[in-house]
């Protein structure tokens, strides 16, 4: 998963992932750890054909650290200062699995075998949209990935863009899993605010909502249209009767 969410980073640029580096340190030798570690982390950057060209190996407390290079051709890079009044608001795939996963995970919840299973490969396993990120180049203004919250991160993009947004809850893409929680707090939270989904949020001009249709079709990948750039701040989140939603949690903070 550390690889993962770094290349998550380059499809929200939508540059192609190209070399990494990795620092880990250890307490103790673990010959079974290491050997699971590796296995995924070098399928994955098989995967996406990317080099692991350098980095340490210590002892001390459990720590990884990820640093990802990757190429975007000159000016074609997805940046989140980009987003313009008009704009529609997208977002590839599904919201809130992985916070799901957890919230079992730390009891607060209790899902079926099934759900958990699904929702435990969005948070074990996210899947990286590079592919969506280079059919964007040149058709989204703005981009980002989910990793900190969908509100919170569709929040870094109006803030560097100074624009605002209206948002359609019922347009956000759920799970089967997910949906019957929708009714509580907990469920709206993972949704809005739980992060970990790594999909990309980005912005198209209206104009171009067909492109972006097509692109859905070509990768196999949902993408949604969940509501449009407005003039001014912040985000405004709309009930299904246009009520404005109250909105308690956008996401993780770093510096909280």
């Amino acid at each position: 998963k550390a690889l993962a969410v770094n290349i998550s980073d380059m499809a929200a640029m939508g540059a192609v992932p190209r070399w990494a580096t990795l620092a880990l340190s250890l307490p103790n030798e673990d010959d079974a750890w290491l050997a699971g570690f590796s296995a995924g982390f070098f399928a994955l950057a098989d995967e996406y054909q990317v080099e692991l060209i350098g980095g340490d190996t210590t002892r001390g407390p459990l720590n990884l650290s990820v640093t990802i290079m990757g190429e975007v051709p000159q000016a074609k890079a997805l940046r989140r200062d980009g987003a313009k009044t008009g704009d529609e608001v997208w977002v590839s795939g599904r919201v809130g699995d992985a916070a799901l996963a957890l919230a079992h995970m730390q009891g607060k919840i209790i899902l079926g075998d099934a759900s958990f299973a699904a929702t435990a490969a969005a948070l074990h396993r996210p899947q990286p949209r590079v592919e969506l990120g280079i059919a964007l180049r040149g058709i989204a203004n703005s981009a980002i990935d989910v990793s900190d919250g969908l509100l919170a991160d569709l929040g870094h993009i109006l803030e560097r863009s100074g624009v605002a947004a209206e948002i359609e809850f019922a347009a956000l893409p759920v799970s089967p899993s997910l949906r019957p929680y929708l009714v509580q707090p907990l469920g709206k939270r993972c949704m809005l605010a739980g992060g970990d989904d790594y999909e990309l949020c980005f912005t198209v001009p209206a104009a171009r909502h067909a492109e972006v249709g097509r692109i859905s079709a070509q990768l196999g990948l949902p993408l949604s249209c969940i509501g449009k750039i407005s003039a001014g701040k912040g985000c405004t989140l709309r009930a299904a009767d246009g009520s404005v939603m109250t909105i308690m949690e956008t996401g993780y903070d770093h510096f909280a």
